[in-house]
């Protein structure tokens, strides 16, 4: 007989009759959900029984619902506090991912190169008897100029004019800047060629220099270079086409010898020196440390020649140490030599290096570029000096529409005249103030230059002893008082000798504090400590929720059938 889709209940009456109720069977939907209720429950319990989870198995027990209560306090608290150092983790690894340590190994001063030397006299004219100062003749240019046009007088030359308008450029101007507010209807004003015209000849600044040892022509050594403070000169500088990408003007940011050497480019500061290069290198580097090993210059000046109105009272020399792919800014960083002094300058290299698994972030995240994340317009070689001066000058093409004679620039960008010194120094006191403000804020959105150090960068510090240099009395020792007198009257000197300090340095390095391994094993250490969860209870709880699930409810509809 078939099974009918009716079920027959029977009920017996006083009389002792019975009678064949019809009830309904469920539903099918109602059949399933009861069963996969059934499972959950089973899933469940078996989960909390077997699960290696601390506490869980509390939940799969009949137990006192105070217990339960109480497991449950206690694992919401201790999952706040697993939460808590996984998220202080996090962060850490997010914000500072990288560490700088001291290096295992010392590095020994020949990797290195010797420091690029940049000197520049404090002297910008050649002041000649009967020569009116630099503030004089500001004032009587001034007294010539008419509110709408400037006008040539018989006692005040073109090449007056034009000089003294140079001189303006590196000289004090503060008290002069509002003087000439309108430019002037005349043609460009060569001003390295005025700069050149106005200085007192190379001889006469240096007299004799010495490299490892060996007494050296200055000339073969020394580059003359333009900078904001008019010219000056280099010592283990590279060459303007190493340093300055084709587009620039490179012939007006340094004068090229024709006797300099045409020896390949042979060290970088990410990779070192060319692993078949001998101690004959470009740039230049020493092979110990000690003054015999070292760089030695006199240096000459003389105070009848000197404009003190220019400069002011403190004269003699600024020597600026920097890596030789840095192009330095004058007004920064420099060690001041007086006259008449013997000034020892002992070097201790500062090198910081970046391991191959810090490059896997971005630059934002490790906070230094290196050469091939950021490309400058300007400057071949990325350096934080170098990205710091092309930002001042396109902040100031931005500003002025022009810029000042030693910046870096295209042909298409005309110098700034004298109507606009103020304009170039207030454009970079607004590029330091927009900077300092947008560091205060702490704006993770970056609109300045951002020039971030590089991830491999090469400082020189210093230690500086002096002495007095008595030249009378030399002189006459070696019996040449009369001769150095008769060929440079009213001469002063001093030496000064740069060298390295030690033999070695230890570097320090930029590795990789938090990596993705060690993120994860400090994620399953707290995991582990709090609440004894791993990597295969995670797997516990997706299989019990999926493939144990869909097993057991499979077998409940075969039972069922």
């Amino acid at each position: 007989m078939k099974a009918s889709s009716q079920r027959r209940k029977e009920t017996t009456d006083a009389t002792g009759s019975h009678d064949a109720v019809i009830a309904p069977e469920p539903s099918p939907g109602i059949k399933e959900r009861k069963s996969l209720k059934k499972n959950l429950k089973e899933i469940y319990e078996e989960f909390c029984s077997n699960t290696s989870i601390h506490g869980f198995q509390y939940f799969g027990q009949q137990r006192p619902r105070s217990e339960i209560i109480f497991w449950i306090i206690v694992i919401i608290v201790t999952l706040f506090c697993c939460i808590s150092i996984i998220v202080k983790v996090y962060v850490k690894w997010h914000e500072t991912p990288e560490i700088v340590t001291f290096s295992e190994q010392s590095t020994p001063v020949w990797n290195i190169p010797f420091p690029r030397l940049t000197i520049c006299p404090e002297t910008k004219r050649a002041l000649k008897k009967n020569d009116s100062s630099y503030v004089e003749l500001v004032q009587s240019l001034y007294s010539y100029i008419d509110d709408d046009s400037f006008q040539f007088f018989p006692n005040f030359t073109r090449s007056e004019h034009e000089n003294t308008l140079t001189l303006m450029h590196v000289c004090q101007t503060e008290e002069f800047g509002t003087f000439f507010s309108k430019p002037a209807d005349r043609n460009p004003i060569d001003y390295l060629k005025n700069l050149n015209d106005l200085l007192p000849g190379f001889e006469r600044y240096f007299l004799t220099c010495q490299w490892f040892g060996r007494s050296m022509s200055c000339e073969k050594l020394l580059t003359k270079v333009y900078t904001d403070e008019g010219i000056c000169y280099a010592f283990n500088s590279l060459k303007a086409n190493d340093l300055y990408r084709d587009q620039v003007m490179r012939s007006q940011m340094r004068e090229e010898s024709p006797n300099k050497s045409e020896d390949a480019l042979a060290w970088s500061l990410e990779k070192g020196y060319a692993v078949d290069s001998d101690f004959q290198t470009y740039p230049m580097r020493a092979l110990s440390s000690g003054s015999k090993a070292g760089f030695q210059i006199f240096l000459q000046s003389f105070p009848n020649e000197t404009d003190f109105t220019c400069t002011g009272p403190t004269q003699g020399f600024k020597i600026m140490l920097n890596s030789p792919d840095d192009v330095p800014s004058v007004e920064k960083h420099f060690v001041w030599v007086p006259m008449d002094r013997d000034i020892m300058v002992a070097v201790k290299p500062t090198m910081i290096t970046t391991s191959a698994d810090v490059k896997a972030y971005r630059p934002e995240k490790r906070r230094c570029y290196f050469q091939q994340d950021r490309q400058l317009r300007f400057y071949k070689i990325y350096t934080q000096r170098n990205c710091e001066r092309e930002c001042v000058t396109n902040f100031t093409y931005h500003k002025c529409g022009c810029v000042k004679f030693s910046m870096p620039r295209t042909a298409d960008m005309p110098i700034c005249g004298e109507h606009k010194i103020l304009c170039y120094q207030n454009a970079r006191n607004t590029l330091l103030w927009q900077q300092f403000k947008e560091g205060l804020s702490h704006s993770k959105r970056v609109r300045g230059c951002n020039c971030m150090p590089g991830c491999t960068s090469l400082e020189y510090e210093t230690e500086i002893s002096e002495g007095s240099f008595d030249l009378e009395n030399t002189l006459r020792a070696y019996d040449d008082y009369d001769r150095y007198f008769e060929l440079y009257p009213g001469g002063r000197m001093s030496l000064v000798t740069i060298y390295f300090k030690d033999n070695q340095f230890i570097t320090s390095r930029r590795s990789e504090l938090y990596g993705v391994t060690e993120l994860m094993a400090n994620f399953g250490g707290v995991l582990g400590l709090f609440m004894g969860v791993s990597l295969l209870s995670v797997v516990e709880i997706m299989y019990h929720c999926s493939l144990r699930l869909w097993s057991n409810v499979r077998r409940g509809e075969e039972k069922g059938n």
